[in-house]
């Protein structure tokens, strides 16, 4: 298997330069070159089956085989469901996608777990030493530490905006003390950070230090991880007697998740739609629904992990519903970063249209859902799975529906009280992190600051 880049378009990396690299040199994303149809076994229903074929078919012989099993087994070992990602019917149509029974409480242990052991059997293959870069809004950071600290072979710089994560989040990243982990508070929001990392990739002098990379969901290994739960999902529904292909209601922040959907329609897993759920900052929503893809500041909500206003995967979409046009966008996402906005054109809005749909949901419609569904099923939910339950309702559809739970509630106990007057049950692994040390570095969001820190 060869990647891609979304900028270029010519196959010039394997699944190990992907993994290792992150970004491509001409700063597009990496793509697979081709869609591999997942095996009869991939869609059995069993994780570790499903995410063992699904890895092997994107890394192709660039890491032995037994890497990939090792890197499975650690990943179902770390979670606390038998199914790993159970499903949950919560009306004859809606079914909730449960993703956050791992060892950080949330969806992003999925794919990091398995990016991370990946990553430390590429690296004591070459026997090279990496730098790994995560811009986070409070996910992605967490997970990324759980799975990388202690690792003699990685050092882990994690960028968040500072006040602008939840506070459990927030200790979950500066109680760790392991010494390959860097903690950077960035004063602005997630897309500073984003930027920053995007920068700190592209630095020359940075690079000449040794291997540089990201461990976002820019990275392809990171996305691939996430396709293998649409896949337990559906079996779940035609194992359930339910008929027809699933419409996914994903909570989107970077796009990730969503795309990642989509990947799993390509190697076919019955998707029969895909809409992205955002919250109040709606960048994506206001391009599908206007055709201009306009940069915003970033407000903060309750679903803090969502607060993005330039979704970096909505580039791999744009790639793909272009029939894989790479100078087009590269032309896209350059005038996009250069001028803060972008006209999509009547063709690719038309062809993003059929390929995704999103629902931007505000405030207070998601404090709401969290108390329809407390009354209706008894659950408690973070916001961010508010979020895409309140998209869900929305939509005119009489098939099943599959909103995606990606974390705990109380991850976000705050906002579950505020909206429900009740608070959210313990999840085990959140035991112990009040009052314990934070390690934390300030930074501007200027370049310069986060390489002084560095």
């Amino acid at each position: 298997m060869r990647y891609l880049s979304t900028r270029s378009g010519h196959p010039e990396a394997d699944f190990t330069d992907a993994l290792l690299s992150g970004l491509a040199p001409d700063g597009g994303l990496y793509m697979p070159e081709t869609w591999p149809a997942l095996s009869p076994e991939a869609q059995s229903g069993e994780y570790a089956v499903t995410a063992r074929e699904v890895m092997r078919a994107f890394a192709g012989d660039a890491l032995p085989a037994d890497a990939i099993d090792r890197a499975v087994s650690r990943l179902v070992a770390g979670f606390d469901a038998i199914e790993v990602t159970p499903v949950v019917r919560l009306s004859e149509r809606l079914s909730l996608l449960e993703l956050h029974h791992g060892p950080t409480a949330a969806f992003k242990d999925l794919a990091m777990q398995l990016a991370a052991s990946l990553t430390e059997a590429a690296l004591t293959g070459s026997g090279e030493q990496l730098t790994l870069f995560v811009a986070t809004s409070g996910g992605p950071g967490v997970a990324a530490v759980r799975a990388f600290e202690g690792m003699s072979r990685v050092r882990l710089v994690v960028l968040h905006p500072l006040d602008r994560v939840s506070p459990v989040q927030r200790r979950q990243m500066t109680t760790c003390m392991a010494d390959n982990v860097l903690n950077l508070g960035v004063a602005g929001d997630f897309d500073d950070c984003q930027r920053l990392v995007k920068q700190l990739l592209a630095h020359a002098p940075l690079r000449q230090t040794g291997r540089v990379s990201s461990v976002n969901s820019i990275n392809w290994a990171r996305l691939a991880g996430q396709i293998p739960y649409y896949a337990v999902a559906a079996h779940a529904l035609r194992s359930r007697g339910v008929t027809g292909a699933a419409t996914y209601v994903v909570p989107t922040g970077n796009f990730g998740d969503a795309f990642a959907g989509w990947a799993a329609g390509r190697m076919g897993v019955p998707v029969g739609g895909l809409v992205a759920a955002v919250n109040r900052n709606d960048a994506l929503a206001r391009a599908l629904e206007t055709g201009v893809y306009a940069r915003a500041a970033a407000q903060p909500t309750m679903s803090v992990s969502m607060d993005v206003q330039a979704p970096s995967n909505f580039e791999r979409l744009v790639f793909e519903a272009t029939g894989r046009d790479a100078e087009r966008t590269r032309t896209v996402f350059e005038t996009f970063a250069r001028e803060g906005e972008v006209r999509l054109g009547d063709d690719l809005l038309a062809r993003l249209r059929a390929e995704v749909g999103a629902q931007s949901v505000g405030e207070a419609e998601t404090a709401q859902e969290m108390r329809r569904t407390l009354a209706e099923t008894g659950l408690i939910v973070c916001p961010h799975t508010a979020v895409a339950l309140a998209a869900a309702r929305r939509l005119d559809t009489t098939g099943p529906v599959m909103a995606l739970a990606t974390a705990h509630p109380a991850k976000f106990a705050e906002a579950v009280r505020d909206s429900t007057h009740r608070d959210p049950p313990p999840a085990w692994v959140l035991e112990g992190l009040t009052g314990k040390p934070e390690r934390l570095t300030r930074v501007q969001p200027k370049l310069a600051a986060v390489l002084a820190a560095l």
